[in-house]
C-alpha cells in the first residue's frame, strides 16, 4: 500500500527533469484527481513519471490505466462532469483513435487538459515530432498550446487547469511538446513549492453544471436544428472569453512565480527592427535563435516569433509585430496536402491574419522537421535567404518550400 506524503513540496527546488516528467511534476503540485493512461510514444514518458511519483507518495489520485486511447479520454470525460480535476494524454495515431471521445470533451465544455506528444502520423510509422496530430482538433473547440522548454511545460500545465476550469470557459486545454525534442529531453526545471502553486489554481467548481444525485441534470442531449446552432455559438463565445481569462491568469502567474514572457501567447525575439521575421511553434525556436544570433552579427537584421497558443490565435499581437517587417518567413512542422498555395497550417493563419493589412510584408512557407528530422542552423541560414531575395525582388517565388528534402 502506498503511503502519501503529507507535504511533498514544501520548498521551490530545481530538478533534472524532461518535459514530459515536468507535466507530471505539475499532476502532483495541483492535486489531480483522475490520471488516466495508455501507452504510446513519445507521450508515455508522462505516465512512467506518474506512476513513479504515485508509487512513491508524492501523488495521491485515482490513476487508470485504460484499455484504449479511446477508453482513456472517455473516463476523464466523465470524472470532469463529476467534478474530479483531470490528466491524460497521447500521440500521434493514439490521439486520432480517441477522436470520438477527444470531439465530445469540447462540445460538451469539459475542462479536461491533456498533453499531447507530437510524433508523426502513421503510415509509414516514425516517433519523430510532427503537429499534425494536434492540429486537428484546431476546429473543436479545444485550447492549443505548444511549448519550447520543460519549464515552460511545468508552467503551461499549471496554467491549463487555471484557465480550462474558469466557469467562463470551461473548455479542455491541450499542452503540444515536441517528441523526444522536449517529451524526452531534460533540463533543470524549478519546482515551485504547493504552497504557491494552491495560491495560483483554486480548486475545481463546476457548480450548477455538476453531475451529481442531487443535482440531476442531462449531460450529452440529443438536440435537433432549433438548437445546435445556438450550442455552438456558447462554445465560440467561451473560447473568445478565454483571451481575457488566459491574459488574467498569466498575469497573475507571474506575479505568484516571478517568471514568464510579456505576452502569454507568443515570443518576439528581436522583432523591434527586424526586416525578416520567421515565425514557428515549439522546440524549433532554439535552433531558429542561434542562426538569428548569428545573422545579426552579421548586420541582417532578423527576428523570430513562437506562436505558443495557437488556439486562440492571438490575431492582433501577431498583426501587430508582423506588421512592422518587410517579409515573414513561416516555419510548419506540420503539412496540410491542398490546402491553398499547398501551404502548412500556419502559414495559412498567418495569410489569413496578415490579409486585412494595407500594407502587407511578404510572406513565405518552408516545410521543415517533418518526422524527428532535425532543424539545422545551416537551414535556418538556407530560408532566411530565400526571404531575403523576395525583398529584393518584391515578389516570392515559390510560396511553399520543402526543407532538407532528398531528390
Amino acid at each position: 500500500m502506498t503511503t502519501v506524503q503529507t507535504q511533498p513540496f514544501q520548498t521551490e527546488r530545481e530538478e533534472l527533469i524532461s518535459g514530459s516528467e515536468a507535466i507530471a511534476m505539475a499532476c502532483a503540485l495541483a492535486d489531480v484527481d483522475v490520471i488516466t493512461a495508455y501507452p504510446i510514444r513519445p507521450y508515455d514518458t508522462v505516465m512512467q513519471y506518474v506512476a513513479k511519483l504515485k508509487a512513491d507518495g508524492v501523488l495521491d489520485c485515482d490513476y487508470i490505466v485504460a484499455e484504449s486511447e479511446h477508453s482513456q479520454f472517455e473516463i476523464v470525460k466523465h470524472a470532469s462532469a463529476v467534478g474530479a480535476r483531470t490528466f491524460c494524454g497521447s500521440s500521434g495515431v493514439g490521439w486520432f483513435y480517441a477522436f470520438e471521445a477527444i470531439c465530445v470533451t469540447a462540445g460538451l465544455r469539459m475542462p479536461v487538459v491533456a498533453m499531447i506528444g507530437n510524433r508523426a502520423l502513421d503510415d509509414p510509422g516514425a516517433f519523430g515530432v510532427e503537429h499534425n496530430d494536434a492540429l486537428a482538433v484546431r476546429d473543436l473547440g479545444w485550447m492549443l498550446y505548444w511549448v519550447a522548454t520543460a519549464q515552460e511545460a511545468l508552467d503551461t500545465a499549471l496554467l491549463a487547469w487555471r484557465v480550462a476550469e474558469d466557469p467562463r470557459v470551461f473548455l479542455p486545454f491541450g499542452i503540444s511538446c515536441d517528441g523526444s525534442f522536449l517529451t524526452h529531453s531534460q533540463a533543470v526545471v524549478r519546482v515551485p513549492d504547493a504552497q504557491r502553486v494552491k495560491q495560483f489554481l483554486p480548486p475545481y467548481d463546476r457548480g450548477r453544471l455538476q453531475l451529481h444525485p442531487d443535482n440531476p441534470i442531462t449531460v450529452a442531449p440529443q438536440v435537433n436544428e432549433d438548437w445546435l446552432m445556438e450550442i455552438r455559438r456558447q462554445t465560440d463565445q467561451a473560447m473568445r472569453r478565454s483571451v481575457s481569462v488566459i491574459q488574467e491568469a498569466y498575469g497573475e502567474f507571474k506575479q505568484i512565480f516571478g517568471r514568464g514572457d510579456p505576452s502569454p501567447f507568443i515570443e518576439e525575439y528581436l522583432t523591434e527592427d527586424a526586416e525578416i521575421i520567421m515565425v514557428g511553434m515549439g522546440t524549433l525556436a532554439m535552433p531558429v535563435r542561434v542562426a538569428i544570433r548569428r545573422l545579426r552579427e552579421q548586420g541582417k537584421k532578423v527576428g523570430f516569433l513562437r506562436i505558443k497558443f495557437f488556439r486562440p490565435f492571438a490575431t492582433e499581437e501577431v498583426r501587430q509585430a508582423l506588421s512592422r517587417c518587410k517579409a515573414v518567413g513561416v516555419i510548419d512542422r506540420d503539412y496540410s496536402y491542398g490546402s491553398p498555395s499547398f501551404g502548412g497550417v500556419l502559414f495559412n493563419e498567418l495569410r489569413s491574419v496578415l490579409y486585412p493589412l494595407e500594407k502587407r510584408p511578404l510572406i513565405t512557407n518552408f516545410i521543415a522537421g517533418l518526422g524527428g528530422r532535425e532543424i539545422h542552423v545551416r537551414d535556418v541560414n538556407d530560408m532566411v535567404d530565400t526571404v531575403q531575395r523576395a525583398i529584393d525582388t518584391g515578389k516570392v517565388e515559390q510560396e511553399c518550400n520543402w526543407i532538407g528534402v532528398r531528390e
